[in-house]
């Protein structure tokens, strides 16, 4: 008996090691969170960010705006896992899954004399009974992260693009505050990992390569994936419909939706959405108050400046911005995209 339960103790074991050699999926699927980010095992080089085996760096077309920091997007799915695709959803990622996002700035513009600086990495696990959302705060000498309940608030600088150094009190959200973006039909769920998000090259280890590509070759997905790709936000070079829509969507289209948080307003901006007067043309607001300016709609065609939209997302008054959460700064690139959009509707 003691020899046939060695055995089963030894199989066990070389059934963990198969999951995945470098991360602790016995601390991913846990239901105690860790208390250091570096207990997950998801990193070679913790602080440089090179990922282990079995984790893969990700990328988004068009990512959420957060006051301009860098975000570095991982994603570890457990030997064996699968993940479901859905055209106008996240993929339903399996148990034991984790979307890792560190939020940085890496000050690696040649103008810059700032080091980078690591300031939070947020995961999302997925356990069988739904997603759990868990923030880590960075210690000063950028060597490990420290789990955050509460938020904080981080005084530092970094360099713009445009080589300003800029000064920023970057807000580490408290564990419920992730709610107000991640909350979907009552439940956490992720924002950017869907396939229309996803469809871009990226650089891996081994050389460049389609992102759903890799993801099948990984054996995580299905191959055959058609969707209509969203894309750069930012690139002049794109229609300009598409972009302002693929801003919206990863912006606003994850609150302003049928079954998110805003539900209610009846202004849904996720990319799919083709109902004018639900994207807002010629829309009353629905109990706006004070936020609406004393605009009447919250798109006017061709006039920017009568649209409540803009008008939210160029303020920084705490109860008027949209988004009303994530930001200290106006997105100064975003709204001259969205003000050139409504021009031309």
């Amino acid at each position: 008996m003691k020899l046939y339960n060695s055995l089963i103790l030894i199989a066990f074991a070389i059934f963990s090691l198969s999951i995945n050699a470098g991360v602790n999926h016995s601390k991913v699927i846990s239901q105690d969170v860790a208390l250091k980010l570096s207990d997950y095992g998801f990193f070679t080089n913790l602080s440089k960010q090179i990922p282990t085996e079995g984790v893969l760096p990700y990328d988004l077309n068009s990512a959420l705006f957060s006051d301009y920091a860098d975000k570095l997007r991982f994603v570890y799915v457990p030997a064996g896992g699968f993940a479901e695709y859905h055209p106008d959803e996240v993929f339903d990622f399996p148990t034991g899954s984790v979307l890792i996002k560190t939020f940085a700035y890496l000050n690696d513009f040649p103008e810059s004399e700032l080091d980078p600086q690591l300031l939070e990495t947020r995961l999302l696990i997925r356990h069988d009974d739904g997603w759990k959302n868990v923030s880590y705060i960075w210690n000063k000498e950028q060597t490990d992260a420290y789990k955050s309940i509460a938020g904080k608030t981080i005084s530092t600088q970094f360099v713009n693009e445009y080589g300003d150094m800029q000064d920023i009190r970057y807000r580490v959200p408290n564990i419920n505050q992730c709610k107000e973006c991640h909350q979907s039909n009552e439940s956490i769920s992720p924002i950017g990992p869907k396939a229309r998000n996803l469809n871009k090259d990226i650089s891996y280890a081994d050389g460049s390569m389609n992102q759903l590509l890799k993801w099948h070759q990984q054996g995580w997905i299905t191959e055959n994936i058609s969707t209509n790709s969203m894309v750069d936000w930012s690139n002049i070079n794109e229609d300009l419909d598409i972009r302002a829509r693929s801003y919206l969507d990863i912006n606003c289209g994850h609150c302003h939706i049928e079954g998110g948080s805003a539900d209610t307003t009846g202004l849904y901006l996720n990319f799919t959405e083709n109902r004018k007067i639900n994207l807002g043309y010629f829309k009353k607001p629905i109990a706006a108050g004070r936020a609406s300016n004393n605009l009447k709609y919250s798109i006017v065609p061709g006039n920017p400046d009568e649209s409540i939209l803009l008008y939210r997302m160029q303020s920084l008054d705490p109860g008027i911005m949209m988004p009303e959460s994530g930001r200290a700064l106006q997105h100064v690139e975003a709204v001259d995209l969205l003000r050139k959009w409504i021009n031309q509707l």
